[in-house]
């Protein structure tokens, strides 16, 4: 059964279904890892500003509503902060006092259920060659906090559609983009112990040693 997602997801799927096939040529592996029902934590590497878009169709194309993290000051825009609200995104207060309220919001809609789509760089991978660095450790944060699949994933093609580093636009011809999904990780050591910076870091890396080991799969 097909998660409700109402009228603005409608909206956006509309729109970002033909736009994603006009430019792309999708494969994925492991789609069957992500979870029919219930919360679950899907960690990505993030080389393009269009990743969102590429991701939120895959994952909408399992019967799920995908809740990304997204700039605070986008609901400034009066039209798109219903559509954001609509679709129930998360809003990240970088660099303010309401820093911690992405966090708690993320935390809010695993135990509600929902499928929360994090990329744990914090904005677009900075390594030349697109392998994901200086992760931060939000993803522990939520992954140890939450009972819910952690499923790595990793996708590579969308820098050729769009290098956001240099501001480099190809649409066409249709690129590549291929995706891989892992099983879910099991982190049932690390549950139970005193969470503190050291532990943070430790479940960071492991996580995306297995995000970076999946796209080094995808780019042999």
């Amino acid at each position: 059964m097909r998660e409700r997602g109402g009228f603005w997801v409608g909206l956006f799927a509309s729109v970002f279904y033909p736009f994603t096939w006009a430019l792309s040529r999708r494969t994925i592996r492991g789609a069957e890892h992500l979870p029919q029902h219930g919360g679950a934590l899907l960690v990505l590497n993030h080389p393009s500003y269009i990743d969102p878009i590429i991701d939120a169709i895959f994952v909408h194309e399992q019967g799920r509503v995908p809740r990304f993290f997204t700039k605070h000051t986008l609901w400034n825009i009066p039209f798109l902060s219903r559509v954001l609200d609509g679709a129930g995104q998360i809003p990240v207060f970088r660099g303010t006092a309401k820093a911690g309220d992405s966090l708690r919001g993320a935390h809010d809609a695993l135990k509600t259920g929902r499928v929360v789509v994090i990329y744990p760089e914090g904005t677009l991978t900075q390594d030349p060659d697109g392998w994901p660095l200086d992760n931060r450790t939000g993803v522990a944060r939520l992954a140890l906090a939450n009972d819910v699949p952690v499923i790595p994933a990793a996708r590579w093609g969308t820098r050729e559609i769009f290098d956001s580093r240099r501001r480099r636009f190809r649409p066409f011809p249709r690129k590549p983009v291929n995706m891989v999904i892992g099983a879910p990780m099991d982190l049932s050591d690390y549950r139970g112990r005193e969470v503190d910076g050291e532990l943070l870091r430790e479940v960071t890396d492991v996580i995306m040693d297995r995000v970076r080991e999946l796209l080094k799969e995808l780019r042999a």
